[in-house]
């Protein structure tokens, strides 16, 4: 493969190609019925059907049986692992995490998620964390190396 430089750019396929102009005539490649066909109801104006519409056919997302259903009252928890908080305490020394320091690390995607701590690898040093949950594993783990399992609210 050659090596790409200004002298051998090109645009990518269809990049170059100009926007359809309907209703510009027979000269246009789209004259006479503007790209809309003969008759029905798709050529008519003020036309638009619902999205999934099949010509009143039963629509496909109707045709298909419903299966399970959404649990209104599910608590939905962001998983922090004690592999993280290891590798962040010997990364930074910090043995101290709050909520307000998890989200500062980056360790949160959602600012008002709620935490829930699991046992996924080791933790050899005594660290205080405070979250909204915890795995049984998780909190013996915790104990076990000297630290503090704090539940929040």
């Amino acid at each position: 493969m050659a090596i790409r430089n200004l002298s051998n750019l090109r645009a990518p396929k269809k990049a170059n190609e100009n926007k359809k102009r309907v209703g510009r005539g027979m000269g246009s490649g789209i004259g006479k019925t503007s790209g809309r066909g003969h008759k029905g109801q798709g050529s008519r104006s003020g036309s638009s059907l619902m999205r999934g519409f099949e010509g009143g056919q039963m629509p496909l997302h109707r045709r298909l049986p419903k299966r399970g259903f959404t649990n209104i009252f599910r608590v939905e928890y962001q998983v922090l692992g004690l592999d993280r908080l290891a590798e962040i305490n010997a990364a930074s020394n910090e043995t101290e995490f709050t909520l307000d320091k998890i989200i500062e690390l980056g360790l949160l995607r959602k600012k008002k998620g709620l935490i829930k701590v699991l046992n996924n690898g080791e933790l050899k040093v005594a660290v205080t964390v405070h979250a909204h949950k915890f795995s049984k594993t998780a909190q013996e783990a915790i104990e076990k190396a000297g630290g503090k399992a704090i539940l929040i609210g």
